[in-house]
């Protein structure tokens, strides 16, 4: 059930997030790409040096999201930013183009190398604080396949945080249209925001439904949450507010923080 070969060993890997200061374009734009390239290999050095089996870049610092596709100067900056991190590690990378720019992230995992890129709404439609957001598998899908870029994985949210339904439906038939008609090669289950924890029941729903299909969880993960995770069917794990200094989402990562996570892991797993 391992989504990547590089990961054939490992029982439960850890990805872990590379949040982006604001990129040239965005509301809050420093003007100074050099800090935020140093920001961003700082972190990646330290997660890689916790043990990390993944890194995640996603535009974290571009609020306001545009609900569907990003500028081409956003992309310009996370491909840049990308090949980057790509050049000074050596650990898979994925791409999270916010807030639903999926075709985006995979042109920018295509001319970086990335293996895998992350969909808030693959399938369906939800209401988000960027308005409605409708999937997009028809054209992803087709587009990765033009691409010749089949080897790039897609991790799909399922109720994803930030957002409601604009009709509740089982969470089971959510994870079946996701794997079944979306064809997504992962799900991710997460708390309601950043860094909420994600419910343990919604976990077990989210695993038996996707059977074979991996199961992560994207949200409120802490060493002291683990191995409850991982029991109720976590086959890996996303993590970014915790192993940050003070567990503050806006500080840098500690490798101190990302060790301890890292090591909870290995001794279940």
């Amino acid at each position: 059930m391992s989504l990547l070969p590089q990961w054939s060993s490992v029982r439960v890997p850890v990805i872990g997030m590379l949040h982006l200061p604001p990129l040239p374009g965005s509301a809050r734009w420093s003007g100074d790409l050099n800090a935020v390239r140093d920001f961003v290999l700082r972190d990646a050095e330290a997660l890689c040096a916790g043990g990390v089996d993944g890194l995640m870049i996603e535009n974290f610092g571009d609020t306001p999201f545009y609900p569907g596709r990003i500028p081409a100067i956003t992309v310009a900056g996370m491909t840049a930013l990308a090949c980057e991190v790509r050049r000074a590690t050596n650990v898979p990378l994925g791409i999270n183009a916010l807030r639903n720019d999926g075709l985006s992230a995979l042109a920018v995992a295509v001319a970086s190398g990335a293996s895998f890129i992350r969909v808030n709404v693959l399938c369906g439609a939800r209401v988000t604080d960027q308005g409605l957001l409708q999937g997009i598998a028809h054209d992803l899908l087709r587009e990765r396949a033009n691409l010749k870029a089949e080897s790039i994985r897609i991790l799909a949210d399922v109720d994803v945080k930030h957002s409601a339904p604009l009709a509740v439906r089982p969470l089971e038939v959510e994870i079946s249209d996701v794997i079944q008609r979306g064809h997504a090669d992962a799900i991710i289950v997460s708390g309601a925001a950043t860094g909420s924890a994600t419910d343990t029941r919604t976990l077990d729903t989210a695993a038996r439904a996707a059977a074979q299909t991996p199961v992560f969880v994207g949200s409120g993960i802490s060493v002291e949450s683990i191995a409850e995770l991982i029991a109720h069917g976590a086959s890996g794990l996303i993590v970014g507010t915790s192993l940050k200094h003070d567990g503050r989402i806006s500080n840098p990562v500690d490798p101190a923080r990302v060790r301890a996570l890292v090591d909870a892991v290995r001794q279940i797993g």
